[in-house]
Protein backbone atom coordinates (compact mmCIF):
# COMPACT_ATOMS: atom_id res chain seq x y z
CA UNK A 1 0.00 0.00 0.00
CA UNK A 2 1.42 3.38 -0.87
CA UNK A 3 2.17 6.03 1.76
CA UNK A 4 -0.39 8.49 0.39
CA UNK A 5 -3.22 6.07 1.14
CA UNK A 6 -1.89 5.30 4.61
CA UNK A 7 -1.62 9.00 5.42
CA UNK A 8 -5.16 9.59 4.10
CA UNK A 9 -6.52 6.86 6.39
CA UNK A 10 -4.72 8.41 9.36
CA UNK A 11 -6.13 11.86 8.59
CA UNK A 12 -9.74 10.82 8.04
CA UNK A 13 -9.88 8.49 11.05
CA UNK A 14 -11.06 11.29 13.40
CA UNK A 15 -14.85 11.19 14.09
CA UNK A 16 -15.33 14.89 13.30
CA UNK A 17 -13.46 14.59 10.00
CA UNK A 18 -15.56 11.55 9.05
CA UNK A 19 -18.72 13.59 9.70
CA UNK A 20 -17.34 16.44 7.57
CA UNK A 21 -16.52 14.04 4.74
CA UNK A 22 -19.95 12.41 4.95
CA UNK A 23 -21.57 15.83 4.64
CA UNK A 24 -19.31 16.80 1.73
CA UNK A 25 -20.25 13.55 0.00
CA UNK A 26 -23.77 15.04 -0.24
CA UNK A 27 -22.45 18.17 -1.97
CA UNK A 28 -20.43 21.36 -1.68
CA UNK A 29 -20.53 23.06 1.73
CA UNK A 30 -19.08 26.26 3.14
CA UNK A 31 -17.68 26.41 6.67
CA UNK A 32 -20.90 28.01 7.95
CA UNK A 33 -22.92 25.05 6.61
CA UNK A 34 -20.58 22.59 8.31
CA UNK A 35 -20.71 24.59 11.54
CA UNK A 36 -24.51 24.34 11.59
CA UNK A 37 -24.79 20.57 11.20
CA UNK A 38 -21.81 19.72 13.44
CA UNK A 39 -22.48 22.28 16.16
CA UNK A 40 -18.71 22.76 16.47
CA UNK A 41 -16.92 26.11 16.56
CA UNK A 42 -15.69 27.55 13.27
CA UNK A 43 -12.04 27.58 14.41
CA UNK A 44 -12.16 23.84 15.13
CA UNK A 45 -13.83 23.09 11.79
CA UNK A 46 -11.18 25.12 9.97
CA UNK A 47 -8.43 23.05 11.61
CA UNK A 48 -10.07 19.82 10.45
CA UNK A 49 -10.61 21.19 6.94
CA UNK A 50 -6.96 22.29 6.76
CA UNK A 51 -5.80 18.75 7.54
CA UNK A 52 -8.23 17.29 5.00
CA UNK A 53 -7.10 19.79 2.39
CA UNK A 54 -3.39 19.09 3.00
CA UNK A 55 -4.08 15.38 2.58
CA UNK A 56 -5.86 16.25 -0.70
CA UNK A 57 -9.06 14.57 0.47
CA UNK A 58 -10.92 17.85 -0.06
CA UNK A 59 -10.41 21.13 -1.88
CA UNK A 60 -12.26 24.44 -2.01
CA UNK A 61 -13.12 27.34 -4.27
CA UNK A 62 -13.88 30.91 -3.32
CA UNK A 63 -17.40 32.31 -3.72
CA UNK A 64 -16.96 35.93 -2.72
CA UNK A 65 -15.58 35.67 0.80
CA UNK A 66 -16.84 32.11 1.38
CA UNK A 67 -14.69 29.02 1.00
CA UNK A 68 -16.82 26.28 -0.53
CA UNK A 69 -15.41 22.81 0.19
CA UNK A 70 -15.87 19.66 -1.87
CA UNK A 71 -14.48 16.11 -1.98
CA UNK A 72 -11.42 15.67 -4.16
CA UNK A 73 -9.94 12.21 -3.55
CA UNK A 74 -12.00 9.49 -5.28
CA UNK A 75 -11.05 6.99 -2.59
CA UNK A 76 -12.96 8.93 0.12
CA UNK A 77 -16.51 7.98 -1.00
CA UNK A 78 -15.43 4.32 -1.19
CA UNK A 79 -14.02 4.45 2.35
CA UNK A 80 -17.21 6.10 3.64
CA UNK A 81 -19.31 3.42 1.92
CA UNK A 82 -17.28 0.65 3.58
CA UNK A 83 -17.65 2.31 6.99
CA UNK A 84 -21.45 2.41 6.60
CA UNK A 85 -21.77 -1.31 5.81
CA UNK A 86 -23.21 -3.48 8.54
CA UNK A 87 -20.94 -6.49 8.84
CA UNK A 88 -22.70 -9.18 10.87
CA UNK A 89 -20.38 -12.16 10.54
CA UNK A 90 -16.67 -12.78 10.93
CA UNK A 91 -14.66 -14.22 8.08
CA UNK A 92 -14.46 -18.03 8.24
CA UNK A 93 -11.33 -19.57 9.73
CA UNK A 94 -9.11 -21.48 7.31
CA UNK A 95 -9.34 -25.25 7.52
CA UNK A 96 -5.69 -25.52 8.50
CA UNK A 97 -6.27 -23.28 11.48
CA UNK A 98 -5.06 -24.71 14.81
CA UNK A 99 -8.36 -23.57 16.36
CA UNK A 100 -10.47 -25.75 14.05
CA UNK A 101 -7.99 -28.66 14.17
CA UNK A 102 -8.52 -29.36 10.48
CA UNK A 103 -6.15 -29.53 7.55
CA UNK A 104 -2.39 -29.73 7.64
CA UNK A 105 0.08 -27.76 9.67
CA UNK A 106 3.56 -27.08 8.39
CA UNK A 107 6.03 -29.89 9.11
CA UNK A 108 3.70 -31.96 11.31
CA UNK A 109 1.55 -33.84 8.83
CA UNK A 110 -2.16 -34.07 9.46
CA UNK A 111 -3.34 -32.43 12.68
CA UNK A 112 -6.07 -33.92 14.87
Amino acid sequence: MNNKRIELLKIISHPTRIKILEELSRGVKCVRDIEEFLEVRQANISQHLTLLRHSRAVDYYMDGRLRCYFLKDPMVPEILKALKKNYTKDLPAPECCPVTKKGYTLGKGRSK
